[in-house]
This record gives C-alpha cells, structure tokens and sequence, in this order.
C-alpha cells in the first residue's frame, strides 16, 4: 500500500512538472471522456502563460530532462509512437536528445574498476575526464597501450544508480498506464500498458553493455562488405557489464554540415548512402539502428559514415520486412488493392470487421495526392506515418515493431534532406528495395521458401519415430488410466502428505490467531 501510494505521488509531481511546461496544451479534450477530458482541461489550465508552440516544444524536452533519465527515455520511445501521442508532440519529441549533466570523474573510475578489477591507470594509458553524457552512460576517452600497440578508445561508463532509478520509474510508469486503461477504455487499442512492456524491455537492454557491444559485433557483421557503412570495433577485454570500449571515432558529425562541406566531402553521396545504409539493415538483415540521428553519425576522413550507440536496435521478421517491401512498392505503383490485400493477409487489420475494398479507398486517399510530383518531393517517412493515421479507422492494432522502422526512417530521411535539401528518396531506396524484393519476392525467393519447408518436412520426417512413440506410451497409459484410476508412485505420494501437513499446520496456526484477535476484541468491548 506504501509502495502505491509513493507511486501515485510521483505521478502527481511528475504530472505537475509536465502541465506547468505545457506538455497537454496540444491535447484537444473534447472528444475525451469525462475524467481525462476534465484532468486534461485541469492540466492546461496550470500551464505557464504567453508560451508559443515552439517554446512549448523546448519547454516539454526541459521537462523531461528535469525529470530525470527515464523520463527522457520515455519521451524518446514516445516520439516512435505518434499514435499515442499526436504527431506534433512526437515531432517535439523527436527533438529530445538525452545530453544531461556528467557524473563526476571518480565515480566512473570507481565503476570501471569494479567492473574489470584492475585500476583505471593500470588499464588505460590515459583517461580523460567525461566528453559527453547522456542519461544512462557517459563517454571518456582513453588510450590502450598493449601487444597491438597505443590505441585511442572511447569508454562508456553506467551511471551508478541507474537501474534502481529506472526500477523505481517504470512502476510509476506502469501504474499511470494502468490508470489510463482504466478511466478510458478506448485507448486499450493502443495497448499503454504493453507499451510500458516494450520501455521496460529495451531499457532492461540497455543496462547491460555487454548486449550493446553484441549489437556492435552483429551489425559489424552484417554490414562488413557495405559501401561508405561501417561500425567501430569492441574492445572486448575492456568491456563488462558496466563498461563498454569501442575504437575511437575520428571524424566530424553529420550535424556539422558546414564542417563537412568544407571538409570537401560529397554531401548528396552522403545522404544516399545513409538511406541505403538504413534500408539494407531493415530489410536485408532485419536489426537496424534505430537511433540513427545527428548524434549518432559521424563522417570519418575517407568518406564513410560511422555510427555510434547501439543501445536501441530494431528487428523484423522475414514476414514484416516483405509487408513493408510492398506497401513502400504498392504506393510506388498505385497498386491500392495488393498494399490492402498485405495488411489482411498478415492480421495487421481485422478481417471479420473490413473489407479490402474499403481499405483499397483509405489508401487512395493517401497515395492519390502524390501521384505526380517530382519524387524529391515525396517523403517515404510521410507516407507511412499517413499510413498509420489511416489504419487507426480500421481497428489496426499498434504494430511497435512498424512504428520503430517509421520512426527511424523519418530520422534517417531528415539528416539526409539537411545533407542534400534536393534528396530524392525513391531514386536512393531504388536500388536496395529492388535488389530485396527481386531477391525475396521474385523466383529464386520462392524457391528459398520451398526448400525452407522441405527443410522443415524433412525435420518432422525424422522426429516421426520418436513422437510415434511418444505418443504410444501416452495411449497405453491412458488405457491403464481408465481401468485403474489415477495412481501415484510413493515419492508423489510423500512429497503430498508432506504440503498437505505443512498447510494444515499453518492453517492451525491462523485459526489460533483469528481466536487471539476474537478474544482480545472481546475483552476491549467488555472493559
């Protein structure tokens, strides 16, 4: 009872902190029901006055960064989800970047050498106080002297107390989706509290950077023979739980665009190759970056781009990359009917209650108007997000994984228009999109999925003997079953009398207590 109590404060302060800042100005409360329209309207009553949306926007980020590291989570992974919160909210959001305060020097050290058990000195060359912080973990540059020589690193160090503060956080989190459930059954579509499941999820993830330097290693993998893409190396013996050491990054970040172009690098290219770079994760491979802003791209002396901090990574199944290899190709040719027939044939859209003729007609909506104009003025990102307002008319049930590769492509398609403001999204998607869906769609992919399922018949072929078997001695004690009742070897039998006493020990015990507290009331009404 403490526990919910102290919870529902810090919704109460978190609540306060928010309204003052103007984060449910752009609420409309109208169509609410009566106590989220009534909290709403409350909420934008308290707000600051003379505040203009633009200032509302970095007012909201302040709000979160002066709420802590979760919150700033949270307001990240709400920027992916534009169906929670509006599109201008998850614009304002988009916004967030979580560059807070660094934790003093010592602690890190601290952290680094319970972490690998020797002292910082002995590990490191040098070690230079934090460069950069952010709400989980801050960055150190340090230098490696060993067998392969003197090397610069960057040295990713937790923040000590983190994880209790998140805990802590989430619970908060959890209860205030569990109240919006509650007071407003229409949002149960959107599922608040298995959208907390997905935070809780990727933030359990990202407490361990044992599992970002996986992700580093996987990525490193896949992406080993890409044009003008590469991942920066993991130091291993350097790397625990709580610290993570990567080669050291030498370029200038992509937000630095004057930089680059004075640097003489080709900008247009640029941009290409981070779409395309983009794109083969998601469809080819199917684990994308899915936190590729500004940031987290640098561009190093030859040309390439580099990318940093694969904390939050995105995955697709086979299944979910061709839905979106044809609903991006349906649009492209006006084929309403096929980009419907996908979202019905894979459930994203219940059959029993639509049809995929009215569908056919939402999508015309969407693809009609940009039929015609010159594809630099297209915007892949758009059309999904178009897509997904769309899909709400009809019982689409949230998709967190499609919303992830949304929510990235508009990043990603973003720095490349800062790169190249002429960028054609379709003439850089092109060549990856066609190569996929030729390879996956086309015959050699049928052929793939028809050795797959030989594959699989084959696999069944073989554990034939054993099931058979299996499920003969099911049979005959099924049989026995039948004739002789339920039996029981003695060990069952034992470990049974043994619960059976234990509870009904206890349940002497309760009754003696229940007769105490009788007796004690008792005596208190008689004297």
């Amino acid at each position: 009872m403490a526990g919910t109590v102290a919870t529902l404060f810090r919704m109460a302060g978190a609540g306060w902190v928010l309204a003052r800042e103007g984060a449910f100005s752009q609420l409309d409360p109208e169509d609410m029901p009566d106590g989220p329209r009534r909290a709403v309207r409350l909420a934008q009553a308290i707000a600051r006055r003379g505040v203009t949306d633009q200032d509302r926007s970095d007012r909201l980020t302040a709000a979160l960064n002066r709420l802590g590291p979760s919150y700033i989570k949270l307001g990240q992974f709400l920027a992916t989800r534009p169906d929670l919160v509006g599109t201008e909210v998850a614009d304002a959001l988009g916004r967030l970047r979580d560059e807070i305060d660094p934790f003093p020097e010592e602690e890190a050290r601290a952290t680094i050498e319970k972490a690998l058990g020797r002292p910082v000195d002995d590990l490191f060359a040098t070690f230079s106080p934090p460069i950069a912080a952010a709400s989980v973990a801050q960055v150190h540059k340090a230098e490696i002297a060993d067998d392969m020589g003197a090397r610069p690193v960057a040295v990713k160090v937790m923040r000590p107390g983190i994880r209790r503060r998140f805990k802590r956080d989430l619970d908060t989190f959890y209860e205030g989706a569990r109240l919006v459930e509650r007071v407003d059954p229409a949002s149960r579509r959107l599922r608040p509290v298995a959208v907390v499941d997905t935070l809780a999820r990727s933030v359990t993830l990202e407490m361990d950077l044992r599992l970002e330097a996986a992700a580093l290693s996987e990525m490193a993998e896949a992406s080993a023979g890409d044009p003008g893409f590469r991942v920066p190396r993991v130091e291993w013996d350097y790397t625990a739980r709580d610290v993570l050491t990567l080669e050291w990054v030498e370029g200038l970040k992509m937000s630095d665009v004057a930089g680059l172009r004075d640097a003489g690098h080709d900008l247009p290219l640029l941009a290409r190759r981070l779409m395309q770079a983009f794109l083969r994760q998601a469809l080819r491979d199917g684990f994308f970056h899915a936190d590729m802003h500004q940031g987290n791209l640098f561009v190093d002396a030859a040309g390439d781009i580099v990318a940093v901090d694969y904390g939050i990574m995105g995955r697709l199944n086979r299944d979910q990359r061709i839905f979106l290899a044809e609903v991006l190709f349906g649009f492209i040719r006006r084929d309403y009917k096929r980009i419907a027939t996908v979202h019905f044939a894979a459930g994203y859209v219940p059959g029993d209650k639509h049809s995929v003729e009215d569908f056919a007609q939402a999508l015309r909506a969407i693809g009609e108007p940009i039929h015609g104009q010159r594809a630099s003025e297209i915007s892949m990102a758009r059309l999904l997000t178009l897509l997904f307002e769309v899909t709400e008319i009809f019982d689409m049930e949230t998709r967190p994984e499609l919303l992830l590769v949304q929510k990235t492509m508009v990043v990603v398609e973003g720095v490349a228009r800062t790169l190249d403001p002429d960028f054609d999204m379709w003439a850089a998607a092109e060549p990856v999109v066609s190569e996929w869906v030729e390879r996956h769609l086309g015959p050699t992919g049928q052929l793939e999925l028809v050795a797959e399922g030989a594959g699989a018949v084959g696999r069944l072929a073989s554990e034939l003997p054993r099931l058979a078997e299996r499920a003969g001695r099911l049979s005959a004690e099924i049989d026995r079953m039948s004739e002789h009742g339920l039996r029981l070897d003695p060990e069952t039998i034992a470990g049974i009398g043994r619960s059976e006493a234990h509870a009904a020990r206890w349940g002497r015990v309760a009754l003696w207590v229940i007769a105490a507290v009788a007796v004690v009331a008792g005596l208190k009404w008689v004297f």
